[in-house]
């Protein structure tokens, strides 16, 4: 979820401005860019006069080596050491295929002369509007003009990482359905060829496949004893029978062979009550710890959950989690419980979480027949929240930013939960309930709201409901 985008790096030029100034960006920003962990993609200095690109044929030539180059680079930054020249840029980037940022030089106000202005804040306008004009989608950011030394350009970078990441995991993506949605759970259906024309592909395995295979794993299978040693490290188990421990370890050995086999990128699974019938568990705790390692898990077969999830997780570099709108909190109208039985990735808890039997199932199966929710509270910290839908063939996202604080909830509360405070939380329920998004909401840790937004709205083209305070 943390590995940085890698980018193609562009320099326009303009042939009546100083051409010495191209040097600058091909020295400064390639070195910045690795220092910050970022592979880059720069075209040989002799390919082009000055090693930039001016003329339409300039930019030509810069299209065939991205051509070369294509699956080496999640994203080009064009830079404008001055003017710039928008025909050249648009030659070498309207079939770039992958997002653009445009950063353009300040000028200095004691480098006014002819021979050492760049002019590139008027350079930029140009190039954004041919970009437009030509439907070539491109990310600009606060302030206009940004020298690369200025904090102000690695906040942009880091901005530009997450909506490449973002741009280009939900572009090909595949999405497990281990198990049918749970015949009362309507509000989970989702259109798969909304999905697949959207490139997400749903994957479904039935239940019965999985509980053969817990079944026929070995005891002495090597991940299996692996599977045993880091579950132990991820909670506390001192309530849970060796039985229920054993079956939770050969499931989630399991989970981690389909993972692989169909190269999943996250997935959702029927997690009542079949499970709980053939295995005696609850897959709870497997999926906080999937969710911890890098392949975002939702229950009750919540794939557009699943997918939103991955979405944030991407943005953030961080575990998402898939919780209930659940409770409200007194009489607070900001602020609200949000739960689930034990799926929170151990990083987004507050301590380490333990282990214990499905208090709720429990009424319906009888005790000691579910153990696998891994019960505790949710950490304050800053999250973004977000849900998805299919919606007449097109999918719809909704996006926005709260707080998990350190408010107290009942000992006796079930699950892992957590306060979050949302600013005008009664006017975003009016909505939900209004567009028919799902009961489901998920999160991540920190503020990664816009990222997503431009990335899943502009450059995906999905619609996106947005809830700025």
């Amino acid at each position: 979820m943390t590995q940085k985008s890698r980018f193609a790096l562009f320099v326009g030029n303009r042939g009546m401005f100083p051409p010495q100034l191209i040097a600058e960006p091909r020295r400064d920003i390639p070195a910045l860019l690795r220092s910050w962990g970022h592979e880059v993609l720069v075209m040989p200095e002799e390919a082009t006069r000055y090693g930039a690109v001016e003329t339409a044929e300039e930019g030509r030539k810069y299209a065939r080596f991205l051509d070369e180059h294509r699956g080496e680079f999640d994203g080009v930054i064009l830079s404008l050491p001055n003017f710039g020249d928008e025909n050249g840029a648009l030659a070498a980037l309207q079939d770039a295929g992958v997002p653009i940022l445009i950063q353009a030089y300040p000028d200095d106000m004691d480098k006014m002369q002819p021979a050492l202005r760049r002019d590139a804040f008027c350079g930029k306008m140009s190039v954004m509007d041919i970009f437009v004009q030509a439907g070539v989608q491109f990310t600009i950011r606060k302030p206009h003009v940004v020298s690369p030394q200025d904090p102000q350009f690695a906040e942009t970078i880091d901005y530009f990482d997450r909506v490449c990441r973002v741009t280009k995991g939900l572009s090909r993506m595949v999405v497990g359905a281990i198990g049918a949605r749970t015949t009362p759970f309507k509000t989970v259906r989702v259109d798969e060829v909304a999905l697949q024309r959207a490139g997400i592909t749903c994957e479904t395995l039935d239940l019965s496949e999985v509980f053969a295979r817990v079944k026929d794993l070995a005891a002495d299978a090597p991940a299996l004893a692996a599977k045993k040693k880091q579950l132990a490290g991820f909670a506390s188990w001192e309530a849970v029978p060796e039985r229920a421990m054993e079956q939770l370890a050969r499931l989630a050995t399991i989970l981690d062979e389909i993972i692989a086999e169909y190269q999943m990128d996250a997935l959702a699974i029927r997690c009542w009550n079949e499970m709980e019938h053939a295995l005696g568990v609850s897959p709870c705790v497997l999926l906080g710890l999937l969710n911890d390692c890098g392949i975002p898990a939702a229950c009750e077969v919540d794939v557009a959950g699943a997918i939103a999830m991955y979405a944030l997780s991407l943005a953030s570099g961080e575990a998402p989690a898939l919780l209930d709108w659940n409770n409200n909190y007194g009489q607070e109208d900001d602020k609200c419980i949000l739960f689930h039985c034990g799926p929170v990735p151990a990083s987004l808890m507050a301590g380490q979480g333990t282990v214990t039997d499905h208090a709720i199932l429990a009424n319906a199966i009888g005790e000691g027949k579910s153990y696998g929710p891994n019960q505790g509270r949710i950490k304050p910290m800053d999250m973004t929240y977000a849900g998805l839908l299919t919606q007449e063939g097109r999918l719809r996202f909704y996006l926005g930013e709260g707080r998990f604080t350190e408010d107290p909830i009942p000992t006796e509360f079930f699950g892992c939960a957590g306060v979050a405070e949302i600013p005008g939380l009664q006017d975003v329920l009016l909505h939900l309930g209004r567009t028919g998004y799902r009961h489901h909401v998920s999160i991540t840790p920190g503020h990664v709201m816009e990222a997503v937004a431009e990335a899943v709205g502009y450059y995906l083209g999905h619609d996106v409901d947005l809830f700025r305070c």
